[in-house]
């Protein structure tokens, strides 16, 4: 009776250390293939004379004649063939509220060596005289800019998450045989032990 006792405790003992083959973390990463990459399609990084818009245009502040902020590019204005033909400006109000929209020609600015914008011609006086720009097209509600941007983080998520998903996949089934098969001899011992006379 004492030799079952032993083996049944060697037994569940062996059965409960199976959850440790599971967080011995994924399989190692198999070498994956050379992709051939098309040329002629991307950058490898910012060449001499490249500006950057998030850097230089988008959000760059407009200064006025005198050095005060009079506005703030928030869009490009793109023609049909993608060149950008202008800016849409922010003046005047407070986060967002209360503030004019004007739309401003490209060649009317101008880039100081420091990185400042200005238009000369971007006077209060001007901006309180020009009606604000006006949108052929409805502007994306925030829902809709709220849903793509879920979507977009989805996609990207588990495009992601897909590699480290499948590594775990395979180390769970790996645990899982290696589990199954000490518990088989763990069994096969604690049947003997039984058999055995006494």
């Amino acid at each position: 009776m004492r030799r079952l006792s032993l083996a049944l405790v060697a037994a569940s003992v062996i059965a409960a250390s199976a959850p440790a083959f599971a967080q011995q973390g994924p399989a190692p990463a198999t070498p994956q293939t050379e992709v051939p990459i098309p040329r002629g399609v991307f950058f490898r990084g910012q060449a001499e004379g490249q500006i950057l818009s998030s850097d230089n245009l988008i959000g760059a502040k407009i200064y006025g004649a005198d050095g005060k902020i009079i506005a703030d590019i928030e869009e490009l204005i793109l023609t049909s063939d993608l060149h950008v033909e202008g800016v849409i400006v922010g003046t005047g109000g407070f986060l967002g509220a209360g503030e004019k929209r004007l739309g401003l020609r490209f060649s009317a600015l101008r880039f100081a060596p420091d990185g400042k914008v200005t238009v000369p011609e971007l006077t209060k006086e001007v901006i309180a005289a020009l009606p604000a720009y006006e949108r052929k097209t409805p502007r994306k509600s925030l829902l809709e800019r709220a849903s793509e941007k879920a979507r977009e983080i989805t996609d990207r998520s588990m495009e992601t998450a897909k590699p480290t998903i499948d590594q775990a996949s395979e180390a769970a089934k790996e645990a899982y045989e290696k589990a199954k098969e000490a518990t088989k001899d763990a069994y096969e011992k604690a049947k003997e032990a039984v058999q055995q006379p006494k």
